[in-house]
């Protein structure tokens, strides 16, 4: 009997689930269900929109869609169109493959004031994601400040420091786009806890703040050490090495016809974000590293700035019907069992870590597992889903519906760029019509 099995998520680690349970000799049918119209995830709403090559991977997601046995439910909402239990009568098997869209919280007083946003709102703010298109980021400020020095940090200063020029062949949202244009800001403090050699962005994602058309780097060489020193593998030392290169050659870009800066910030830890009902500055404490820990020093300074955007990791909501960890921000699971035929994949099973293709061995395993507990299918699977929806008038969307939209952004794309977005669910849905 053939084994049906939903997939609720299209991001990559759904499409690495499906794609590993295809590849297996048993006989299995996949429904993907996304509450959005539009697959893919973070490759289309978390991504860098000058990013257009990582994005590229959703090609590879697109032909395992359009593979035999794979059912496309865009549009539905799981807690909201139809419950897990439905789910689990109608599968044998569900696999959460749903991220972790939400901000961590700083912590720190202030940080619900006007002008403070979190960068998966920031990020899904230019890239279009409708959950954020009404967002509205204060960016009448010349000053912004970044909590955070991984590589979601670096995309966020650099989206906002770059030139309309160079943004040209990118997909960021009008709206967006337009805003930043228009915006005053000429600075971007980017804050890190620690050290240089401690920061989490990669040497590609470094080496692209040097080559800005309009924005000088700047780093206090005082805070950059000779050399890389300290316990680390040998890997994580050649990249160390890089970024500390690349940090220095930063020293020596010229300010000269620069009209904005991105500087780095090291040793600082935020402890309030100050001003009345909006943001007026923010307060730091300076901070030295010992036993690899950031450790307050008692001194502090404070930053002028309209915009603060914390940087510093996502986290998942509850899932409805399904046990949740909420101190860790993931479901409750075995090495990704959750019981009754529900699985985990992805950051809801792991929390916020690694890139794109760190997704893909959690695929493998949920596959693995799927076919040890389940021997044989019992369940009715997809038409059982279809005339569930169809009696509740949910306005179900395939994957053909959604290469339709994604037809019609491509050829609404301004000269050079890839796509025009539609940015609300009423837009993408009207395009079908």
């Amino acid at each position: 009997m053939t084994i049906n099995v939903a997939v609720i998520g299209a991001g990559p680690s759904g499409f690495y689930t499906v794609d590993a349970l295809l590849k297996h000799e048993t006989d299995v049918r996949v429904d993907i269900i996304e509450r959005l119209p539009t697959p893919f995830g973070l490759i289309r709403g978390g991504v860098a929109p000058d990013h257009q090559t990582t994005k590229k991977v959703a090609r590879v997601y697109e032909k395992t869609a359009l593979s035999d046995g794979v059912g496309y439910f865009g549009n539905v909402e799981v807690g909201r169109d139809v419950t897990i239990a439905e789910l689990q009568d109608i599968y044998d098997a569900i696999v959460l493959a749903v991220g972790a869209p939400r901000d961590r919280k700083l912590g720190i007083p202030g940080e619900n004031k006007t002008g403070v946003f979190g960068s998966a709102d920031f990020v899904g703010w230019y890239n279009g994601h409708p959950d954020f298109t009404d967002l509205k980021p204060k960016l009448n400020t010349e000053t912004v400040v970044v909590i955070g020095q991984g590589n979601v940090a670096v995309d966020v200063a650099r989206v906002l420091v770059k030139t309309p020029e160079e943004m040209t062949e990118t997909d960021i949202a009008d709206h967006a786009a337009d805003a930043i244009d228009a915006s005053p800001i000429t600075d971007i403090h980017m804050i890190g806890r620690r050290g240089p050699i401690e920061a989490k962005f990669t040497n590609v994602e470094l080496r692209e703040m040097g080559k800005l058309a309009d924005c000088q780097p700047v780093i206090n060489a005082a805070q950059l050490p000779d050399e890389v020193t300290g316990d680390w593998s040998d890997r994580d030392k050649r990249l160390k090495d890089r970024n500390l290169a690349t940090m220095k050659e930063f020293l020596d870009i010229s300010p000269e016809d620069k009209s904005k800066r991105v500087h780095f910030s090291f040793y600082a830890k935020p402890v309030e974000i100050l001003g009345g009902d909006a943001v007026e500055g923010i307060r730091m404490e300076n901070t030295k590293v010992e036993a690899g820990r950031s450790v307050g020093t008692g001194e502090f300074f404070e930053i002028e700035c309209g915009l603060v955007i914390p940087a510093i990791g996502y986290f998942s909501d509850p899932f409805p019907g399904v046990p949740f960890d909420a101190d860790n921000g993931i479901v409750i699971h075995d090495e990704g069992r959750v019981g009754d035929g529900i699985y985990a994949v992805g950051w809801i099973k792991r929390g916020p870590t690694g890139v794109i293709g760190t997704n893909k061995p959690d695929g493998d395993i949920a596959a693995t597992q799927i076919f040890e507990d389940i021997t044989g299918g019992a369940k009715p699977g997809r038409e059982a889903l279809e005339a569930l929806l169809e009696e509740r008038s949910v306005p179900r969307l395939s994957f053909q519906d959604w290469l339709r939209i994604d037809e019609a952004e491509v050829a609404a794309a301004k000269p050079g760029a890839p796509r025009r977005k539609f940015v609300t669910i009423d837009t993408m849905i009207g395009a079908l019509n």
